[in-house]
């Protein structure tokens, strides 16, 4: 991967921001996830301690422009929850383990399926795993 250069692929600026990027775009264009995570920029909520502290309602209007704000913000609370409980916070020990563990892991959390999980291993972990989503189950299924 290093020999290829920063790809970009993620318009985020660190870790915890591509994972709360990963849930809220869930069945959401992108546009509106970038206006709720600039909601929760400005308000200081983008932490998992600031997550943690905020009530459902609270971070459900912070993202009311993704969808499902009810629902997301559970998630956010939940990924905030458990980071907090079981790392204190530390993405870096987190991601130190294996991708298989680490995705279990992921996989444990509410709200967490495996496009999402996925998607945080490879773009906040930068570990080497392929993101199966919509379009690639188009593009398998079209091939057979």
């Amino acid at each position: 991967m290093d020999c290829y250069g920063p790809q970009h692929w993620w318009p985020a600026k660190e870790p915890f921001e591509v994972i709360a990027g990963a849930i809220l775009t869930q069945s959401t264009a992108w546009v509106n996830v970038e206006k709720a995570i600039a909601n929760l920029k400005t308000a200081g909520a983008l932490t998992p301690e600031a997550l943690r502290h905020r009530s459902q309602h609270e971070v459900a209007e912070l993202i009311y422009s993704c969808g499902y704000y009810n629902t997301k913000a559970l998630k956010l609370k939940a990924f905030a929850r458990w980071l907090g409980d079981y790392y204190n916070d530390d993405l870096d020990k987190l991601f130190a383990g294996d991708v298989e563990t680490l995705r279990r892991q992921l996989l444990s959390i509410y709200g967490i399926g495996p496009e999402t999980a996925d998607s945080i291993i490879l773009y906040a972990a930068n570990k080497p795993v392929f993101v199966i989503d919509a379009y690639t189950r188009r593009i398998i299924s079209r091939i057979g």
